[in-house]
């Protein structure tokens, strides 16, 4: 489906749906961006959030954040990453290795996820998701929606904030009085990783958020021993 622009393809996904959708919320700047968008369209809207590794505290602050701004639960899922570095054994110790192997993980995607929540939200299969994306963020995410649209039928997911400029996006998040998150302040961006952008900040601010990850990948403290050998001998 092509439309003219945002608030055109909203107005006419909002109608189509009796103004019900799913929002893939980040935490980040596009998906807040989003959220406010839906809200000039969308009469319920089910946010869900995707984590990388649960019960995180810092995670958790701005949620709880997010919810108490927006009035709304966020609903907390498994990211499709979680079980993707289980199965493959990412900063997992050998001993751990076999268990997993039994537990067995079943790979999963974004779209069972969405279609888990419609499920236990008792929405139609066919609910729409937005997802927090802009065509002026990389040529390529400009040359997809330009060819592709920015709603896509078959997965029933759209980008309700595809022709936003930056600076219209933050102009809308001051407007709405919300703060962006913690994260932005250690990262420069939301918590999706565990590579040392993400694990060094989280160390040095965070130790218990930091020892909860060491719990479900242990060698993921490798990321900074690797680090302090490059600047030991190589720097």
């Amino acid at each position: 489906m092509h439309f003219d622009n945002s608030g055109e393809m909203n107005r006419h996904l909002a109608a189509q749906s009796g103004g019900v959708c799913l929002l893939s919320f980040s935490g980040g700047k596009d998906s807040l961006g989003a959220w406010i968008e839906l809200e000039r369209y969308f009469s319920r809207i089910v946010p869900v959030y995707m984590y990388l590794i649960p019960d995180l505290a810092f995670v958790e602050r701005e949620m709880a954040y997010f919810e108490d701004r927006f009035e709304t639960r966020i609903i907390r899922m498994p990211h499709p990453s979680l079980y993707r570095c289980l199965r493959h054994f990412i900063f997992v110790p050998p001993e751990r290795c076999r268990f997993i192997e039994e537990f067995n993980p079943v790979p999963f995607d974004y779209d069972d996820v969405f279609s888990i929540v419609k499920q236990d939200a008792g929405l139609p299969d066919d609910t729409y998701t937005a997802i927090g994306v802009r065509q002026e963020d990389s040529l390529n995410r400009w040359t997809s929606i330009k060819q592709h649209g920015a709603a896509n039928e078959k997965r029933r997911t759209f980008f309700p904030i595809y022709d936003w400029k930056k600076d219209r996006l933050l102009r809308e998040i001051r407007g709405r009085g919300i703060k962006l998150p913690e994260s932005y302040r250690l990262f420069g961006r939301s918590f999706d990783g565990l590579d040392y952008r993400f694990l060094k900040p989280i160390h040095d601010h965070y130790p218990d958020d930091y020892q909860r990850i060491l719990e479900w990948f242990p060698l993921a403290e490798l990321e900074l021993k690797r680090m302090e050998y490059r600047e030991a001998y190589y720097d």
